[in-house]
């Protein structure tokens, strides 16, 4: 790809059906217990290293926490939990990919964060085409070192889910104005 050459990304939702007319797909790669998964770069804001965070009281099983990311706070997915992976304790090693769902902007623990990559929308199978009901997944690229799963953050949470962290980050952002001292 030369300098100032135009390139169009592709959303990952839009890789069902996509064969005839490829363009290019960049897509921020990052492991999960030895597993490689994927997300449209478009989704992604930033990666960091894991830091601290504050519980969430009254959140779902799957937010590990909050964290306050110059100034906005940011609800922490435990994706271990949503994929139903065997737990393992946070480590100063792993990584927060900062990303949103299109209704929050949410920070993803991942074991590490492996770069981003470009691959032609017509080498993606939709999730459709690998097993019919796998929610999570939007499609999958075959590389030649292995498979990378791409995932889908607009199905990320449920309903009650979402509704649960809004409720939680309205009450932690009460609790934060009434706790400041006054003027």
């Amino acid at each position: 790809m030369s300098a100032g050459e135009k390139v169009t990304w592709t959303p990952a939702a839009q890789l069902t059906g996509m064969k005839a007319d490829s363009v290019p797909l960049a897509l921020v790669v990052f492991s999960l217990a030895d597993q490689r998964y994927a997300l449209p770069l478009d989704r992604v804001r930033r990666a960091i290293r894991v830091v601290a965070f504050t519980p969430l009281p009254e959140s779902p099983t799957i937010v590990l926490g909050i964290i306050d990311l110059g100034g906005v706070v940011i609800p922490v997915i435990n994706l271990r939990e949503r994929f139903n992976l065997r737990p393992r304790a946070v480590r100063l090693s792993d990584h927060l990919i900062i990303a949103d769902t299109g209704k929050f902007t949410v920070a993803l623990l991942a074991d590490e964060t492996m770069g981003v990559i470009e691959v032609q929308s017509s080498s993606c199978v939709p999730s459709n085409g690998i097993m019919p009901g796998l929610g999570l997944l939007d499609g999958a690229v075959k590389l030649a070192d292995g498979l990378i799963l791409i995932h889908d953050l607009g199905r990320l949470l449920s309903l009650e889910e979402e509704s649960a962290i809004d409720r939680g980050l309205s009450a932690f952002s009460e609790a934060s104005r009434s706790s400041e001292p006054e003027p």
